[in-house]
């Protein structure tokens, strides 16, 4: 750190916190003991929202205040103990920060939250399986160290901004349901008739709308075989077959794939190839019968015994896909699946070929399909734009806090007394 604001001192962390006592709770062994490890704190809002309790003589020994992980993986898993945790015992995976009288605890908080800390503390880990910090590697660690009153004023406004950012992480944080909702509804409507109520009365349709069983409108279901194949994407010049998380997630994912016995030629008509129409046969009751349909074509891949292909016109696709996916379509597969186990589920060929689907004219058929895709794609940017926002918050949480410990946030000081003179 360098060019400090006029008062400030950067000082070693040891100089600004007071001694650890440690506590040995083996002296009362039947005593119970509030306990904080790793798993306890919720870095999602820096808190400590899980503690645990253990008699006396189980409980490793450690004290309280600021406390943050000594573990790389976790080394943002930090919080200010409450006063009712106070006297806690930690883990040894746990550093504990007790401000002197010259620290106000919550600026000591946001300084081991910061970037800064904890780009500086990573150089000192050690270890190879879990690589961690040492008390002493914190305690020489260096601070930028404001006068008491400065730092009153920084953590005030650090916590008013901060909190601003929390609200919006929070509001943020409903998007996903609320995505997820609106996807359901719309197909709700598409198959119900609400979707297009409107556009059937502009045009005139009075044709009731009639229902297909899934065999009516498919030529044929095509699989693969079931052999044992290396755990891993096929290199080039290798064959593959998909695994089912190929077509588990909406989109056809050929990296999800395992490599075919190089003495094994699969017949022609089980390759995959783009515009196929996929669905895989076992899985959880949540996911079997997952679709997809290729939108280009893989290299050398196969289908799998798990992984159907639905052969049918073109213009059948995606009516039967959207259907499959909405929560009448989920409803016929679950009840038709079988298998006795909640972790795995079979759709058989003759089950799926009997799931009924409404049919309306082919017209409006492609006026729902419309507008399904319009308001998912909408759904999807929204869903991007949501992500990157996500992604910009903890940014804009450590650029607020490079300008506090740069002396930029609040006015120093000496600057503040003047003005307060001032104005009296």
């Amino acid at each position: 750190m360098s060019g400090l604001p006029k008062g400030w001192e950067e000082l070693p962390i040891g100089q600004v916190i007071l001694p650890f006592r440690s506590t040995d709770p083996t002296k009362e062994p039947s005593k119970e003991f509030r306990y904080i490890d790793i798993g306890s704190i919720d870095n999602s809002c820096q808190a400590i929202a899980d503690p645990k309790s253990f008699k006396g003589k189980d409980a490793p020994s450690r004290a309280r205040r600021v406390v943050f992980s000594t573990v790389r993986t976790y080394l943002k898993n930090i919080a200010t103990v409450p006063s009712e945790l106070s006297g806690a015992l930690t883990s040894t995976g746990i550093a504990v920060l007790r401000p002197s009288a010259r620290m106000d605890s919550r600026y000591l908080f946001h300084w081991v939250a910061s970037d800064a800390f904890i780009s500086e503390i990573s150089k000192s880990q050690d270890g190879t399986m879990y690589p961690a910090v040492s008390d002493r590697d914190v305690s020489s660690s260096r601070i930028a160290v404001p006068p008491l009153p400065e730092q009153h004023r920084i953590v005030v406004k650090l916590d008013s901004l901060t909190g601003r950012t929390a609200r919006a992480r929070e509001e943020l944080g409903r998007i996903p349901r609320l995505i997820q909702k609106y996807r359901e509804a719309i197909l709700s409507a598409a198959f119900s008739g609400e979707l297009t109520m409107e556009w059937r009365q502009k045009e005139g349709t009075k044709v009731a709308w009639t229902k297909r069983q899934v065999g009516q409108i498919i030529s044929a279901i095509v699989a693969g075989k079931n052999l044992r194949c290396e755990e891993r994407p096929p290199r080039e010049n290798e064959n593959g077959v998909v695994k089912v998380s190929a077509v588990t997630w909406g989109a056809f994912d050929p990296s999800a794939a395992k490599t075919l016995p190089s003495n094994f030629i699969p017949p022609e008509r089980t390759k995959i190839r783009a515009g196929d129409f996929l669905i895989s046969r076992a899985n959880t009751l949540e996911l079997v019968a997952a679709v997809v349909i290729v939108d280009r074509n893989p290299d050398n891949l196969f289908l799998s015994d798990k992984i159907l292909r639905l052969e049918m016109e073109d213009k059948h696709k995606r009516w039967l896909l959207w259907f499959l996916r909405s929560s009448n379509g989920r409803n016929a597969i679950e009840e038709s699946a079988t298998g006795n186990q909640l972790s795995m589920r079979n759709l058989s060929q003759a089950a799926l070929s009997k799931i009924v689907l409404p049919w309306p004219e082919e017209e409006e058929r492609q006026e729902i399909v419309r507008r399904i895709e319009i308001a998912f794609d909408w759904l999807d940017r929204v869903a991007t734009e949501h992500a990157n926002a996500s992604r910009l918050l903890p940014k804009l949480d450590q650029a607020i806090l490079a300008r506090a410990f740069r002396g930029e946030l609040v006015l120093p000081d000496v600057q503040a007394r003047t003005l307060a003179a001032a104005v009296s």
